[in-house]
């Protein structure tokens, strides 16, 4: 095995990893990472090489969380259990359906710097002003468990979340800031984006190793093995990290980290550093 590659590899599992579940969009900062590593020319492989590691990274949210999936899994005869699983699948359907009617069209209009530029900054005001709006109106916030969620809450999430298909807006960002300003507290829309990160995660996984097959190849399993571990361990720490984090602190610091790489996004397609459209 190439071991510059091995260790590229390496450093794509880690950044897919410290991003999915943080409200900043882990395909922007997987594209700055490809560019920098110098993956010029091999578009198509890395396409297949991004899709796997992020089984990697909902692995390690199914691990964190193993217990209340075991409960579920073994106890939907309890009405508990059944409302959490419904309102799960009901918040992933809107995604699900929109990215498979329009996902390709959204790549080959959106998927350009201007588009993601603005997704990155417009994003970091939201989160801007969802936690002003939450610091102003402590009562906000009504549920405080996801237990508590109703179908039209779950739904709505879903629909906040279908908002991440546009490129640099952030799954984990556009769920848990939808998740707040439909009442959710902070914990439990944090909470609630890694459960419905599961089912989107293994949806978008599962349709797009269909779409792109052609491109697999057993010869890759060494740098695949290598990219999915780091992404499972990162992800793993950044989802115990955060939700220790979120204990105490906003969403603030992600909101001028976005805004920040918002204007690098547009710095770097301008003097073409670094090349941002497929």
């Amino acid at each position: 095995m190439d071991i510059v590659l091995a260790l590229k590899a390496l450093i794509m599992g880690l950044v897919e990893g410290f991003t999915e579940f943080l409200p900043i969009s882990s395909t922007g900062h997987l594209i700055l990472a490809e560019h920098l590593l110098g993956f010029q020319g091999m578009e198509e492989k890395m396409k297949v090489f991004e899709i796997v590691i992020q089984a990697g990274a909902m692995l390690a949210v199914i691990w964190e969380f193993r217990a209340r999936i075991l409960a579920v899994l073994t106890g939907l005869g309890d009405p508990k259990q059944q409302r959490f699983a419904i309102n799960v699948l009901i918040a992933f359907l809107p995604a699900a359906v929109l990215g498979v009617l329009f996902n390709k069209a959204i790549k080959q209009v959106l998927f350009a710097p201007v588009p993601v530029a603005l997704a990155f900054i417009i994003g970091g005001f939201v989160i801007l002003w969802v936690e002003k709006r939450a610091k102003d109106n402590p009562g906000v916030a009504r549920i405080n468990s996801v237990d508590d969620l109703t179908v039209v809450d779950a739904l709505k999430i879903g629909i906040a979340q279908a908002f991440a298909l546009i490129p640099g807006t952030s799954r984990s960002g556009a769920t848990i800031m939808g998740s707040m300003i439909f009442g959710l507290s902070r914990k439990v829309a944090t909470e609630f984006s890694f459960f419905l990160a599961i089912p989107t995660l293994i949806g978008a996984t599962v349709y797009s190793l269909y779409k792109e097959r052609a491109l697999l190849s057993a010869a890759d399993l060494p740098l695949f093995t290598i990219g999915t571990v780091s992404a499972f361990i990162s992800a793993f720490l950044c989802v115990r990290w955060l939700l220790r984090y979120i204990s105490s602190h906003t969403f603030t610091v992600f909101a001028w980290y976005r805004i920040a790489f918002g204007v690098l996004v547009l710095v770097t397609a301008y003097t073409g550093t670094i090349v941002w459209a497929d």
